[in-house]
């Protein structure tokens, strides 16, 4: 059995795609609590918290039913997430459950969860001029998933887009105008 300080032990090295894909499946192999996983995402190490961070998004990715329990838990601490490279692990993760492709399990999970405090946590860190281009990015998708959820994101997200596109970086232009287009889309329809 893998306990917490073991998993803790073997993130405290500097590790590769590679690394994490082999102690995802471990971690699935000996049914990690996913709780435990997200605790140790907000460890006083930033390094450490990243790690897990890349593991906890690599458990979503891997299997996103097999944590369904769990969800409340990531919901009600994804508002404290501080560190700059684990906000944008907890942001993937935020696309990749609100996406239309989740499973029904999970889109049913989600709509009995307030994720209100999520979707401002999403929007401070688009709004922090400190918040890398990276999480913006991806919060950006994430919000746009969340936007037919709570309707009123949309607006918001356009005006905080073009905003951001204005003197931003190919990377957020790219995915400014995707997500516009995809709001402009949605209105028409």
């Amino acid at each position: 059995m893998l306990t917490q300080n073991e998993l803790i032990k073997q993130i405290s090295a500097t590790m590769g795609k590679a690394r994490v894909l082999s102690l995802t499946a471990l971690m699935r192999e000996h049914r990690f609590p996913l709780g435990e996983l997200i605790d140790i995402t907000f460890h006083p190490d930033k390094n450490i918290a990243f790690r897990a961070s890349w593991l906890l998004e690599n458990m979503i990715i891997a299997n996103a039913n097999e944590h369904l329990n769990d969800l409340p838990y990531l919901m009600q601490r994804f508002p404290e997430v501080i560190y700059p490279s684990s906000q944008r692990h907890y942001a993937n993760t935020m696309i990749r459950l609100t996406s239309h492709k989740s499973s029904q399990e999970i889109k049913h999970t989600l709509t009995r969860l307030d994720l209100e405090a999520v979707v401002e946590k999403l929007f401070d860190w688009l709004i922090d001029p400190e918040v890398l281009v990276a999480v913006k990015a991806s919060a950006a998708e994430a919000l746009l998933n969340l936007s037919t959820r709570y309707d009123w994101i949309a607006d918001e997200l356009a005006n905080q887009m073009e905003f951001l596109m204005r003197n931003g970086t190919a990377a957020i232009q790219a995915r400014g105008k995707r997500i516009l287009h995809q709001l402009k889309t949605r209105k028409t329809k």
